[in-house]
């Protein structure tokens, strides 16, 4: 039963018993100051369990609002977790493909250096060699 359906519930109960009360108290055969002592006396502890009910809903209220942030908490701890680890992984690909792309360049340099050392040695060897 939800939260609200049950303070419905306690609250229907509640009327009921007073009204019923009052009631009785009215209908009973007795005299005016005896019947003024006791709806004094029935008035205080209705006031007694309206104040225990009050009480027991700010502890529910407590309770609920202090797993709300126990759970929230807990929420925002995973998420940075997570946020932290997603951070290190793109870390670690970037990384790699910077790695990868130098030693790309690298091997493009290598290979562009060779392709001009063989043409300035094609182009300085005399024509009558290069034939033979």
């Amino acid at each position: 039963m939800s939260d609200n359906a049950t303070r419905n519930l306690m609250l229907g109960f509640l009327s009921g018993a007073v009204i019923g009360g009052v009631v009785a108290l009215l209908y009973a055969p007795k005299p005016g100051k005896e019947l003024r002592g006791e709806l004094l006396n029935k008035g205080g502890v209705l006031a007694d369990d309206i104040e225990d009910y009050l009480h027991d809903a700010q502890e529910k209220a407590r309770t609920i609002i202090n797993d709300g942030k126990d759970k929230s908490s807990a929420l925002i701890t995973d998420a940075k977790r997570r946020a932290d680890g997603l951070l290190k992984d793109a870390e670690h690909i970037l990384s790699g493909a910077k790695q990868r792309v130098n030693e790309e360049g690298d091997r493009l340099k290598t290979a562009v250096k060779a392709g001009v050392d063989a043409y300035k040695d094609e182009r300085d060897t005399p024509a009558s060699e290069g034939k033979a």
